[in-house]
């Protein structure tokens, strides 16, 4: 299986979640290989200074090249919550899985539309990252869930 999680983010070398990224990566490892995607094109640069609409339309173009390669789930502020069971179950029996984080204005509902699904890990705004780390976590859990590993319990 393989995970690939995609995000509108400036490349960065920070020396506090970086490793943290590393870690879920590696212990991942025996279940899944998970890739992180940071995208931040010269086009999103110059839309952040138009509009919201702009914006959103930067990142849909960012990312559409990448939803025909997977099972696709966009992360939304406004759409469903699941619980940590129900998170695993998306990664159940499939080959490939990508996750999209948006930029800071959102993702327009176009992009949504041609998405799987889109899930919601809440209404509270995170850094973006900070929300690769949550993401990351949680995704080692839905793993080690579907195969029951004890870290979950």
């Amino acid at each position: 299986m393989k995970i690939n999680i995609y995000i509108i983010d400036k490349k960065s070398k920070d020396n506090l979640y970086a490793p943290l990224i590393e870690h879920y990566k590696k212990i991942s490892k025996p279940f899944a290989k998970i890739e992180v995607f940071e995208i931040f094109t010269k086009d999103i640069i110059k839309a952040h200074d138009i509009s919201t609409e702009a914006s959103q339309k930067s990142y849909t173009i960012a990312f559409e090249k990448y939803l025909n390669r997977g099972f696709n789930i966009a992360l939304n502020p406004s759409s469903k919550e699941l619980d940590s069971y129900k998170f695993s179950n998306l990664f159940k029996d499939r080959g490939n899985v990508n996750l999209f984080i948006g930029g800071a204005f959102g993702l327009e509902t176009d992009f949504l539309n041609k998405c799987d699904m889109s899930i919601s890990f809440g209404k509270m705004t995170m850094s973006h990252k900070l929300m690769k780390v949550v993401l990351m976590e949680q995704v080692f859990r839905g793993l080690t869930i579907i195969n029951n590993h004890p870290y979950h319990k």
